[in-house]
């Protein structure tokens, strides 16, 4: 199993991108993955455009190399919302469970879950995650999702196969 991971939080926020409001929900995201003994390598607080999205995302994926991407905010209806769409564009194959558990988990809360159009997919081997704008609906939403992560990471670092190889070798 992995010991750590490297983790990027990017916030998709006007007004944080600004320096007009604090981003609350990036604080979230640090606090839980430091806590399941993740690294926070890069936090960013960028505007809502999708290009800059996007090429954030394939720097932290490519250049980076990091293990996991956590963003948060944008996954909503408005125009202004390019979070899903950004990782859309970047991601080789979606985790759809990921993002069903999470949206099944809010609708026990609020109806206005299934509105949400958060993708979780990976690239290379980086997962990457849209969490919500909301400091308490990202607590939710990682909560839900934060006890598959380690083993997914171990997946796609192949130490799962590894482990797996020298268990069935030693056997």
């Amino acid at each position: 199993m992995m010991q750590s991971f490297q983790a990027a939080i990017l916030t998709a926020s006007d007004k944080g991108a600004r320096g007009e409001r604090q981003d609350e929900s990036g604080l979230v995201i640090r606090e839980m993955v430091e806590a399941a003994g993740g690294i926070v390598a890069v936090y960013e607080v960028v505007p809502d455009e999708f290009n800059i999205l996007r090429d954030k995302l394939l720097s932290y994926a490519d250049d980076l190399q990091l293990h996991l991407v956590l963003t948060t905010g944008g996954t909503g209806l408005s125009s202004r919302d390019n979070t899903p769409d950004a990782t859309l564009a970047v991601i080789e194959k979606q985790i759809p469970g990921m993002a069903e558990a999470m949206r099944a988990f809010g609708l026990q809360k609020t109806p206005h879950a299934m509105l949400s159009r958060a993708v979780c997919g990976i690239r290379k081997r980086t997962l990457i995650v849209n969490l919500p704008g909301s400091p308490r609906a990202v607590r939710e939403n990682l909560g839900v999702i934060l006890p598959a992560i380690p083993h997914a990471l171990d997946v796609l670092c192949g130490q799962s196969v590894e482990c797996a190889k020298l268990r069935d070798h030693n056997a």
